[in-house]
């Protein structure tokens, strides 16, 4: 099987051991690796969103945990875990790490064992993540003819993990093995991650892609120009409800109305069984100044209420089918009548 490397690394180790991450806040226009040596600069980090997608910060947290502690001890690890989990609410793949973390602590003696212990499960999250990757990458083929016209939302590419993306990673491994691909990419408003991240990350990997307003999907469907729609996700209930960045929920109900599939692509990490339903996802409320400012502008006058979710919830009967590292899912769901599935060898 060809070897696939992703146009970017976003999170992982640095030289000395640290946690290292591209910071997303500054691109396109700049392009700044940061090295984080406290939890409190990785809270921040996954906080103001400098790294960020679902598997990326499972990953960032991982990785904090095992190399930025002031002392190797089970209540650090515990403190410091708390204090990243509270950084974002709606991600399970977050506390699905953090979670990992700590059976490591809670069951090993003090440093230098437990040092070594939670730098090896760091690793390991790490490492699987980038295998994930390729097994989404695989699994989503069957969409993936020449000539495919892909919309996308929000990012979910090499930027948001540790490997080549869960909703491009499809992309990336038909790019690879010369079929041609097209992505429209929705800046995904407020904080354009398609316009900032998705389109430069294609572009760098040479994947021919268009960036257009939110607003403008749903005359580019019922023109016939979009074959698929692919997203990723950030937590997704037992019934298959489907939890990702605002807008992808408005997305879902166009694809339906023009007959479009409307497909998700995520690690099976991201899966949170013990939420029956979208109904009782957590939904991170952030900043109003993130609407109403565009970079250093106003746009919208002082005093002017805002409302400013990060994610919807797409009920899973608008969903086609979810593409995971242990195999795709059709409806009808639930995930727990599927929990056999296993990962394929890479």
């Amino acid at each position: 099987m060809e070897q696939i490397e992703p146009p970017v690394r976003a999170v992982g180790w640095s030289p000395a051991g640290t946690l290292r991450i591209l910071d997303q806040r500054l691109l396109p226009g700049r392009e700044l690796e940061r090295d984080l040596g406290t939890i409190d600069e990785v809270a921040d980090a996954i906080r103001t969103l400098a790294v960020r997608g679902a598997p990326a910060i499972g990953v960032a947290a991982a990785i904090a945990l095992a190399s930025a502690l002031p002392e190797v001890t089970r209540h650090a690890v515990e403190a410091a875990a708390a204090l990243l989990r509270a950084t974002r609410p709606t991600a399970v793949n977050l506390g699905w790490a953090i979670d990992r973390m700590l059976a490591v602590a809670r069951a090993l003696p003090p440093a230098p064992s437990l040092d070594a212990a939670l730098r090896a499960e760091a690793e390991r999250i790490r490492a699987e993540d980038e295998a994930m990757c390729r097994r989404i990458g695989e699994h989503g083929q069957e969409w993936m003819r020449d000539g495919v016209r892909v919309l996308t939302h929000c990012n979910a590419g090499a930027l948001a993990t540790a490997g080549i993306g869960t909703a491009l990673a499809p992309l990336y491994v038909a790019h690879a093995r010369g079929r041609r691909v097209e992505v429209l990419a929705d800046e995904t408003r407020p904080l354009l991650q398609g316009a900032r991240l998705t389109a430069w990350e294609l572009q760098r990997a040479g994947i021919p892609v268009t960036v257009l307003t939110d607003g403008m999907a749903a005359s580019l469907m019922a023109a016939g120009r979009v074959d698929l729609v692919l997203v990723g996700a950030d937590r997704i209930a037992a019934n298959g409800d489907v939890a990702n960045k605002i807008g992808s929920y408005g997305l879902a109900v166009l694809a339906r109305h023009h007959g479009i599939p409307f497909v998700v692509a995520a690690p099976w990490s991201t899966v949170d069984l013990a939420t029956a339903t979208g109904a009782a996802i957590e939904i991170e409320q952030r900043g109003a100044d993130e609407v109403a400012l565009v970079g250093d502008r106003r746009v919208v006058a002082a005093g002017v209420a805002i409302h400013n979710p990060a994610f919807d919830v797409t009920p899973h009967a608008l969903v086609s089918a979810i593409v995971t590292d242990r195999g795709v899912l059709r409806a009808p769901f639930p995930f727990v009548a599927n929990v056999s599935l296993v990962p394929p060898p890479i």
